[in-house]
């Protein structure tokens, strides 16, 4: 008799887990509309990072045009709109490596959807590995470019 209680939780159990996994074609939606707004993201980092390298360029230029050889103040402010144009470059392309990194993880993330239990964990457990070795990777790429416009001379 105690068995037959437990049958229908048993079998709520079973519903309730079959309903939590997507179908393949959820899984292939989400993973395109993760790539779509990935690449949205990434394009307008782009253009973000451009138009600030852009501006550190013409600050350059302005600090050249200005630049006379035997004038010291000139060829101080003509070094520091270099190293701030280094600045400004090395912030963008960080800014852009941090947006692929973060659409490549929404997508894996998706692709994890379809899968459930220890798979599903070691899915995102992977993804969420990656994404952090990438931006490592950035940062340090970008603290290294900080530190050669902090020694710009």
């Amino acid at each position: 008799m105690n068995m037959f209680k437990f049958v229908p939780i048993a079998v709520f159990a079973a519903l309730t887990l079959a309903a939590c996994q997507e179908t393949p074609s959820e899984t292939a939606k989400d993973v395109s509309n993760a790539r779509q707004e990935a690449a949205e993201d990434v394009s307008d980092a782009r253009t973000d990072a451009n138009k600030e390298v852009n501006d550190a360029n013409a600050d350059v230029a302005a600090a050249q045009d200005t630049y006379s050889a035997d004038n010291a103040e000139s060829l101080k402010k003509l070094t520091k709109a270099e190293s701030e144009a280094m600045i400004q470059a090395a912030n963008a392309q960080f800014d852009v490596a941090t947006a692929q990194a973060e659409g490549t993880l929404k997508v894996e993330q998706e692709r994890c959807d379809a899968l459930t239990g220890v798979d599903k964990d070691a899915c995102q457990s992977t993804a969420k590995a990656v994404f952090a070795d990438q931006q490592a990777a950035v940062t340090a790429t970008r603290d290294a470019a900080l530190v050669r416009a902090e020694h710009h001379d």
